[in-house]
């Protein structure tokens, strides 16, 4: 064995890597990103061949796992909490059929919303599809579940959910790694008919995971990840998942406190575990990261005798994620006080890159709405999303990929002129086509600003699926072609881009504006490895 020093996200996939891994698919989206960065960037990934391109979105690179697990490979599918929509209808049916080869599925949730639109917590699609979860609770963790994911993945036939949070994705830690990884399987097709789900054979595999629930449960109570650390004299029982365990030990470690500790870092919550709780009695603290899925879980197997706190009966708070300091609260123990706030600086919130495009467009697109009062800015996911802020304040909404088309075309239904829609490329390949063939379909009167930087920026400049084919794109999805129009986002350009926004904004049908223009960041690092 030998150490390195890695991020959670790092550990992860270099556990993926070292388990046999030969295919990550994932799309790009804060905090699972640098999974799939890190292995595009491994050498033994490039010399085995690993399969580590980005996918348009978060169902094509579901089904595509399961592609690869039908030949009998170990696949990874990464994405952020929110992406788990995106591929439930594959998630939840993968499984129905099972899977040949291993897959293991990362939901990277993001309490507090660091950078997204909600608090999702990943548990509850796992509980709704009846797969496993892993949930490690620091990087050597990550790292090691790894291999037991893919092998437990292949020995119930289910795809495993690995769940991280966005504190353990982006910390790092030292990481005691095996010097020797294993090799992929050999490819195996499947020859279960399983995979076929016609409601006769469906019905069959449903009942199949039924039965497999009690293989899952009897594995959770008896896994390595979940532990009971019993203390003399206790008169709580701290149950901790995933990263609140490292929480609870440092507050008891301060303070004078006595807890019977659970750890709980592989799911279902096991029948055995509310035994022991019941046997113990008492109050019973439930201490997670994300939402209260095992709180809840724990009131409907506990007796009354049994009282239960924790994010559900304010002992921690109903929202974002937790802190040393919140769970330390929680159990009774004073933490030492950090320094006080500094009264220097004070908070700057995010704004677009000097010389961004996206800037361009909307000193643009603000000039000409100024003659339409009644008119509508639709936002999306991106960059972008920044011109809701000032000193644009240009967005009227922001909420999932891809609804910035399709709510300007039901804007547009209910008779809101002009309805104008902003996306940028890499989310309208993830999912603003379908809402452009909509709008398509019925020539509805919406202008769409197709901000096209080249890349996917948000998240750190991955490829973007479909660079130089947009226009290609929006006339093959029923847009005229004179109605695709192409600028460049330059402060020299304005007059030109507000002639076209005026032009297309009053033509009564859909029409496409591409404003194209490389993102800065990659433009800088571009710059930076011809030199």
């Amino acid at each position: 064995m030998s150490k390195k020093l890695l991020l959670g996200d790092e550990a992860l996939a270099l556990g993926a890597i070292h388990a046999g891994l030969s295919g990550v698919y994932a799309y790009p989206g804060t905090p699972s990103t640098e999974i799939t960065e890190f292995i595009q960037a491994h050498p033994l990934a490039a010399e085995r061949g690993i399969h580590s391109r980005w996918c348009t979105n978060e169902k094509t690179a579901m089904e595509a796992a399961l592609g690869m697990s039908y030949a009998g490979k170990r696949a990874l599918v990464c994405m952020k909490h929110v992406g788990m929509n995106v591929c439930a209808d594959a998630f939840v049916n993968a499984a129905v059929t099972g899977v040949n080869g291993g897959v293991v599925v990362v939901a990277a949730d993001d309490p507090s919303m660091h950078s997204s639109q909600n608090e999702q917590d990943s548990r509850f699609y796992a509980g709704f599809a009846m797969t496993p979860v892993f949930e490690p609770s620091n990087q050597q963790e990550a790292y090691d579940m790894m291999a037991d994911a893919f092998a437990f993945s292949e020995k119930v036939g289910l795809p495993v959910v690995m769940r991280m949070v966005t504190r353990l994705a982006h910390s790092r830690a030292a990481v005691s790694v095996a010097d020797r990884a294993g090799d992929p399987n050999a490819l195996h097709l499947s020859e279960d008919r399983g995979w076929v789900l016609l409601p006769a054979i469906a019905r069959r595999q449903y009942v199949k995971l039924i039965e497999k629930q009690q293989v899952l449960e009897a594995d959770s109570a008896a896994s390595a990840y979940n532990r009971v650390e019993k203390t003399d004299g206790a008169t709580l029982s701290v149950v901790a998942c995933g990263i609140a365990y490292n929480y609870v030990k440092e507050a008891l470690s301060r303070g004078s406190v006595k807890a019977n500790l659970f750890k709980l870092s592989q799911y279902p919550v096991s029948a055995q575990m509310a035994q022991t709780l019941t046997s113990i009695g008492g109050k019973i603290l439930v201490v997670e990261d994300g939402q209260p899925v095992v709180e809840r879980q724990l009131a409907g197997m506990l007796p009354d005798s049994c009282t239960i706190l924790g994010r559900l009966t304010g002992n921690l708070p109903r929202t974002g994620e937790l802190t040393p300091d919140n769970v330390a609260a929680a159990l009774g123990v004073v933490m030492p006080q950090g320094l006080p706030a500094s009264e220097v600086l004070s908070p700057r919130p995010p704004q677009l890159c000097t010389g961004c495009g996206h800037r361009d467009v909307y000193a643009a697109l603000n000039k000409v709405m100024e003659d339409y009062p009644a008119g509508r800015v639709f936002g999306d996911i991106g960059c972008y999303t920044l011109g809701a802020l000032p000193p644009f304040k240009t967005l009227a909404s922001c909420v999932d990929m891809g609804a910035s088309i399709t709510m300007a075309k039901g804007a547009a239904d209910a008779g809101v002129f002009p309805a104008v829609a902003v996306i940028g490329d890499s989310t309208f390949t993830h999912s603003g086509m379908t809402g452009l063939l909509d709008a398509a379909n019925e020539n509805t009167p919406i202008t769409v600003i197709l901000s096209d930087n080249l890349t996917t920026a948000m998240t750190g400049g991955q490829d973007s699926a479909g660079t130089s084919k947009f226009e290609a794109i929006c006339v093959a999805l029923g847009v005229p072609a004179e109605h695709v129009k192409v600028v460049v986002p330059l402060p020299a350009n304005m007059e030109e881009i507000t002639r076209i926004l005026r032009e297309e904004i009053e033509y009564q049908g859909v029409s496409v504006i591409i404003p194209r223009r490389e993102c800065m960041q990659t433009l800088r690092r571009h710059k930076a490895q011809k030199k």
